[in-house]
C-alpha cells in the first residue's frame, strides 16, 4: 500500500473465501473408479472452446477474488471510468489486430479474461463500453486542459494534479500486470512534464494575447 492507500487488496471481498464454490460431489472419487485403460489413450484435457491466446492472457491476475462493486467504488472516487469501462478498454488494447478490435473474442471470453467479469457480453455491448472509455478520456482532457490553460491552478498546484493523476494511473497499470522500470516511470514523467510545460506557455501566451488586445481597445 502507498500513501494514498492504493492497494490492491481492498478489492478482494471480506468473505471471498466463503464464496468460492464447493468442490463438485464425486470429484474425489474420480480417480478410484478406475484409472486409464490399457490400450486406451486417455482423452485430451478440455477447454471449453477457449482460445490459446485467452487462456495464456495474464492481465488482471492481481484482482483474484476481487469484487466488481468494490473495484467499481474505488474507479468512481478517482476516475470518470467504471471497472467495465476500465476492463474493455485494457483488453480492447490487447486483443488489437490489423483489421481492428476483436470484440467477439473479447466478449464471449470475458470472465476468463477477467476475474472481476462475470458475465458474457455482446460484441455490441464491448463496442459500447469502449465508446463510452473513448469518450470520458476526451471529456476529461478537455477539462483539463480548459483548468490548466484558464490561470485557475498556479503552476504548483497543477504540479500536484498531475502528480496525484500519475500515481492512480500508475497504480492501475500495476493491478493489471504492466511491469514498468524504472526507466520508463521516468520518461514517463518526463513526457508528462514536456507536455505540461508547453501547456503552460500557451496559456501565457493566450493571456498575454488577449491583454494586449483589451489594452488595443481601450485606446
Amino acid at each position: 500500500m502507498d500513501e494514498d492507500g492504493l492497494d490492491a487488496s481492498r478489492f478482494e471481498g471480506d468473505d471471498a473465501a466463503s464464496d468460492r464454490d464447493p468442490e463438485p460431489a464425486g470429484a474425489a472419487d474420480e480417480d478410484s473408479d478406475g484409472g486409464s485403460m490399457p490400450g486406451v489413450p486417455d482423452p485430451d484435457p478440455q477447454d471449453d472452446g477457449v482460445p490459446e491466446d485467452v487462456q495464456k492472457y495474464a492481465r488482471f491476475k492481481k484482482m483474484d477474488g476481487a469484487q466488481y462493486d468494490r473495484v467499481n467504488e474505488f474507479l468512481r472516487d478517482r476516475t470518470y471510468i467504471t471497472a467495465r469501462e476500465w476492463a474493455i478498454a485494457r483488453l480492447c488494447s490487447d486483443f488489437r489486430t490489423e483489421t481492428g478490435v476483436e470484440m467477439t473474442k473479447i466478449g464471449e471470453n470475458l470472465p476468463e479474461l477477467v476475474p472481476f467479469m462475470t458475465d458474457t457480453y455482446s460484441p455490441q455491448a464491448v463496442n459500447q463500453a469502449r465508446a463510452s472509455f473513448e469518450e470520458k478520456v476526451r471529456t476529461a482532457g478537455a477539462t483539463f486542459l480548459y483548468g490548466a490553460m484558464c490561470d485557475f491552478f498556479t503552476a504548483e498546484e497543477l504540479d500536484d494534479v498531475m502528480y496525484e493523476a500519475t500515481e492512480v494511473a500508475k497504480f492501475l497499470l500495476e493491478v493489471e500486470g504492466v511491469d514498468l522500470s524504472v526507466e520508463e516511470e521516468l520518461e514517463a514523467e518526463e513526457r508528462i512534464s514536456s507536455v505540461m510545460r508547453e501547456v503552460r506557455e500557451a496559456s501565457e501566451q493566450l493571456r498575454a494575447a488577449d491583454l494586449a488586445e483589451s489594452e488595443a481597445d481601450g485606446e
